[in-house]
């Protein structure tokens, strides 16, 4: 597979800025435990990889395009405009996978803040062949701006992670997808615990039947087909280097078997 591998890399790195080249560097050094020659810390990045503070804000932050950045949200004031999604995520965040929301409780405030956005303006859950993603759309065009959308982000990133679900794939399975899955440690982490300075949202606590559906929309280009979705965009050509349905349901399978 290194071809259909360097082709799909390819296709990533044309997606990304300088400044996002130079973090995926920086994290790739940090995780092999050496340190690049004579390196030069990306802007926004210092030299360990790590985002300042205020960096990591803004990137938390970052708005759909045409749209204002938001104030930071509270928790207290989200909690009521969450009311709403109890119905399909739970009183908890916890999902359902008979009405197919997926687990939401303690995703990170700046990934639920993005894709609420998304959503809302369109650049999610409009493609003819994304049933449920139309399906969250109108609930994402209730929240009457920003400022709505960071408290209720807030609420649901302050929420204790549930219980994981246990995982029914084979031990043959989710070792084949470990070995996919080295591929995304570079933005996504080892332990998928995500890296806001790449734009890469924590997946360990999403189900095992979102994660399958959603590497099968990108890969299809239902989602992350849209040019205003930058991340998205980035995230496809990786989706696309897995060759078959087996292997996308092996890189679920092990994304979820790290939710302990």
């Amino acid at each position: 597979h290194d071809g259909v591998i360097e082709k799909g890399m390819l296709a990533w790195g044309k997606t990304l800025s300088a400044d996002e080249i130079d973090a995926v560097s920086v994290h790739v050094f940090k995780l092999r435990g050496t340190t690049p020659a004579a390196p030069k810390a990306p802007q926004g990045v210092t030299a360990d990889g790590e985002a300042p503070s205020s960096e990591a804000a803004r990137l938390a932050a970052a708005p759909a395009q045409g749209e204002a950045a938001p104030v930071e949200g509270n928790a207290a004031q989200g909690k009521a405009l969450y009311a709403t999604c109890t119905a399909c995520h739970g009183a908890q965040g916890e999902g359902n996978v008979a009405l197919n929301a997926p687990t939401i409780a303690s995703q990170e405030a700046w990934y639920l803040t993005r894709q609420l956005k998304n959503f809302k303006v369109g650049v999610r859950g409009t493609h003819a062949d994304d049933t449920y993603g139309q399906q969250m759309r109108p609930m994402a065009m209730m929240l009457a701006d920003n400022a709505a959308i960071s408290n209720v982000a807030a609420y649901i990133s302050a929420m204790p992670q549930p219980t994981p679900a246990k995982v029914s794939a084979s031990k043959a399975e989710i070792e084949k997808g470990k070995g996919l899955y080295a591929t995304c440690t570079a933005c996504h982490g080892a332990n998928a615990e995500g890296n806001a300075a790449l734009n890469a949202p924590k997946l360990a606590t999403l189900p095992a039947w979102y994660v399958e559906r959603q590497l099968k929309n990108f890969k299809a280009g239902v989602r992350g087909a849209d040019p205003k979705d930058t991340y998205g965009q980035q995230m496809r050509p990786m989706a696309m280097m897995l060759t078959d349905d087996a292997a996308i349901k092996a890189v679920a399978a092990y994304i979820s078997s790290l939710n302990k």
